[in-house]
């Protein structure tokens, strides 16, 4: 049998909070082509309080000291999104192979940065879109691209999550914009990215960008702070293949009815929708083609790729992009999405900033590159 990669993993709070705890570590106990090897903190007490916690016995808090150790194959990066920059750049000069969460970077130029060291490196990348890994959308992809639904004529998708203006002292720098990690960034950015990996990319988009609750109230401390950071999108689009999209996603005070995307071809249609979001919580997708009713679509099992022990949520479809990684590190080739993939979605969500600005569509290309 082949030996485990070997992941290094930035990020563990020993109380289980974030996302290295709730999805990282559980995909990485239930998986046999990679291993949980070592953890870096950002102190040797936190650090030493994750090693008891998660059972590892090699920590560190200088990633700079884990990323030039030998037998690392990956360095997992799973900070917040104002160091993830300093972080995967440093993994990436000791020549490792990198995973990161998304937002890759806290703006676009950080991530025209890391993906061209990633280029110059020739080494695999990952990032975390991990509901391209998930089996619902795969299928939604396949059936589409099998001409099953004929030609897209319309596409709806809405995103309307609860919670706007509540928080907590923990996350409070989300509110800032620059820290580039925000309801529009994470949920939108996740969201639109479904929709190009299921039905292809956009030509033109039309954008609004706007901060509906400028103010947050924090649980913990009872303070209530200004924030300028987006949380709301709407995007009126016309696919690169013909098809109209109208997107909507928004952080809402109260009774959000979350996500579902429904899709109308000239042959068949699909509604998919999760009470969370994709790359959280299982799918039910229905489809019909003609005038058939809207029926349960089975999934096919050749496209379930996570292994069996890992639990279900969170952990299910980053698994899957552990797995897929794996093999292309292997095998030698490109991993989809890598970095080069995530500046490209940092470009497209900076169109969609950049025409709420202005009041104007943007025509995008191949790239999401836009003029």
């Amino acid at each position: 049998m082949t030996e485990p990669l070997r992941v290094g993993l930035v990020g563990a709070d020993a109380a289980g909070r974030g996302w290295g705890p709730v999805a990282h570590i559980p995909a990485l106990r239930g998986m046999v082509q990679v291993e949980l090897a070592a953890l870096c903190t950002s102190r040797p007490e936190t650090a030493a309080a994750a090693a008891e916690a998660y059972g590892v016995d090699r920590v560190y808090h200088d990633v700079g000291e884990m990323a030039v150790q030998s037998d690392i194959d990956i360095v997992s990066v799973v900070v917040r999104v104002p160091r993830h920059h300093e972080v995967v750049m440093t993994a990436l000069e000791a020549g490792k192979h990198v995973f990161c969460e998304w937002p890759l970077g806290a703006n676009l130029a950080e991530s025209r940065e890391m993906a061209a060291l990633a280029r110059a490196k020739g080494v695999i990348t990952a990032v975390g879109l991990q509901g391209r890994h998930d089996p619902s959308l795969t299928y939604i992809k396949e059936l589409r691209q099998e001409g099953w639904l004929g030609d897209i004529v319309s596409v709806n998708v809405s995103l309307l999550a609860s919670g706007a203006g509540r928080s907590d002292s923990r996350s409070a720098w989300m509110g800032n914009a620059d820290n580039g990690a925000n309801f529009v960034t994470i949920a939108a950015g996740h969201t639109i990215d479904y929709v190009t990996y299921c039905i292809g990319p956009l030509g033109v988009v039309s954008a609004s960008v706007a901060t509906q609750v400028p103010q947050w109230h924090l649980g913990d401390t009872g303070e209530t702070i200004d924030v300028d950071a987006p949380d709301t999108v709407l995007l009126y689009g016309a696919l690169a293949s013909g098809g109209l999209l109208s997107f909507h996603a928004a952080s809402v005070p109260f009774n959000g009815s979350n996500w579902r995307m429904e899709i109308y071809g000239t042959k068949g249609t699909i509604v998919a929708a999760t009470p969370v979001l994709p790359q959280i919580s299982p799918i039910t997708l229905k489809g019909a083609q003609g005038d058939e009713p809207l029926s349960d679509l089975p999934i096919p099992e050749r496209l379930v790729v996570a292994p069996d022990a890992v639990p279900d949520g969170p952990a299910r479809n980053v698994a899957g992009g552990y797995v897929r990684m794996a093999e292309a590190i292997r095998k030698g080739e490109r991993f989809d999405p890598d970095f080069d993939h995530a500046r490209e979605l940092h470009v497209l969500l900076e169109a969609l900033r950049q025409s709420s600005d202005v009041g104007s569509a943007l025509m995008l290309d191949d790239s999401n590159r836009f003029h």
